[in-house]
């Protein structure tokens, strides 16, 4: 139990890294302007149109690395950093999110899927919590419960899991999109993709740490019940 603890605390740490260098990477190519003087905003429409989606609008939302595709009610949501912005950050990201409207269209099987879990694990996240904490102080008379708790915890890390290859494939789609079309300079295709490497690592690290935090829990669970 305590090496699943110094794990988890490790990849807290990780995490934390991570994030620390993905906003210097975006910081740093947000001063790399683009040639072709397009925002965020323009590289969106123009990548949907290519791709032969009208039905999508691209809007502005605030915060910063906010960036979503909602397939709800089909909007491409920049953060102002991204939707005015005429950089090669800015670039990779109105491109990656658009990425999830290509594959949104084209019915690609792992955003069906993640799309598919999103109310469950909305649910089980939620009482996951309330069960895990409760079952930890009551596993040695009642461990169905810690149990439970674990159950619905490991949705939300097969969910984690999901979400790498749509957002890995997110950005294949963005980085050949603007390679093919010459939306870019070889320097800010460099930029773009760096960026975008640095933001897929968000999530391994995010998926790592539900991984350790559910082997935490089963480990209470075998040593306790």
């Amino acid at each position: 139990m305590t090496g699943s603890f110094i794990l988890i605390i490790a990849i807290g740490l990780l995490g934390m890294l991570v994030q620390a260098r993905l906003r210097s990477k975006f910081k740093k190519y947000s001063h790399l302007h683009l040639q072709n003087g397009m925002s965020g905003k323009e590289i969106a429409e123009r990548m949907l149109a290519d791709n032969g989606i009208y039905d999508v609008k691209v809007i502005s939302t605030p915060g910063q690395l906010t960036d979503h595709y909602n397939p709800q009610n089909k909007t491409v949501n920049l953060s102002e950093a991204v939707y005015g912005e005429r950089n090669a950050a800015a670039a990779a990201v109105a491109a990656h999110e658009c990425g999830h409207a290509v594959q949104h269209a084209q019915a690609y099987a792992w955003l069906q899927l993640r799309s598919r879990l999103v109310p469950a694990v909305g649910i089980s996240s939620k009482l996951a919590s309330f069960l895990l904490i409760a079952g930890i102080f009551t596993v040695e008379i009642f461990p169905q419960l810690l149990l439970l708790g674990i159950l619905l915890f490991a949705a939300t890390v097969v969910f984690t899991l999901v979400t790498l290859p749509v957002e890995y494939d997110a950005s294949n789609r963005a980085l050949a999109w603007l390679e093919n079309k010459q939306m870019v300079t070889p320097q800010e295709q460099d930029g773009a993709k760096d960026a975008l490497k640095w933001a897929a690592r968000t999530y391994v690290v995010a998926a790592l740490s539900s991984i350790a935090t559910l082997l935490y829990y089963v480990n209470i669970y075998n040593s306790r019940s």
